[in-house]
């Protein structure tokens, strides 16, 4: 039985309401979209109400799954999206940009700066919620700005402009700690 088969087989029996089956489906995914909810929401527990409320959305909404993408992919959606949700219950706003007022930002090279991996989850994490949402969509989960606006209810120039801003706030937040002046 091939990976597409058994993951079939698998959303087949949560549809049936088989407990195995839905366990096996949370084991599968959970750790991976708990980690997409705590790098969108910043807060362990927070992000662990949203994967619980996200999967009790996945099983009651698993017969809308038509197998016309992964489920992998379908499950990313949903969760992507309460996360979402989350932060604009609590007021995550994004400043609406025009075209003109877009800034250009020189990408650095990979050994300007020693990071860590600690490091750069730190950074990430001490992002304004605008600018993390939108940089964590875009660089981590691999999203476009076209699917990040739409997600956010945003233009696509914003969703470039956080995006454009998250990297330079980056940038600074890895050179503070190590006394260097930040560049761009």
């Amino acid at each position: 039985m091939n990976y597409n088969d058994q993951h079939r087989n698998i959303v087949e029996g949560c549809k049936q309401g088989n407990r195995q089956d839905q366990f096996e489906l949370y084991r599968l995914y959970s750790k991976a979209m708990y980690n997409i909810c705590l790098r969108m929401v910043r807060n362990e527990l927070d992000a662990e109400d949203l994967l619980q409320n996200s999967f009790m959305d996945i099983y009651r909404k698993l017969d809308q799954f038509k197998f016309q993408s992964s489920i992998g992919a379908w499950i990313k959606r949903i969760v992507v999206n309460n996360c979402i949700n989350f932060l604009k219950k609590r007021k995550l706003f994004t400043e609406e940009i025009n075209d003109n007022q877009m800034e250009v930002v020189e990408e650095t090279t990979a050994n300007e700066l020693p990071l860590s991996v600690e490091g750069i989850k730190r950074a990430i994490k001490g992002l304004p919620d605008g600018y993390r949402v939108v940089f964590s969509l875009y660089a981590i989960e691999g999203y476009d700005h076209a699917e990040i606006a739409e997600i956010l209810n945003v233009t696509v120039a914003t969703s470039k402009s956080q995006y454009s801003r998250a990297k330079k706030k980056l940038q600074q937040l890895l050179a503070e700690p190590m006394g260097r002046p930040s560049s761009i």
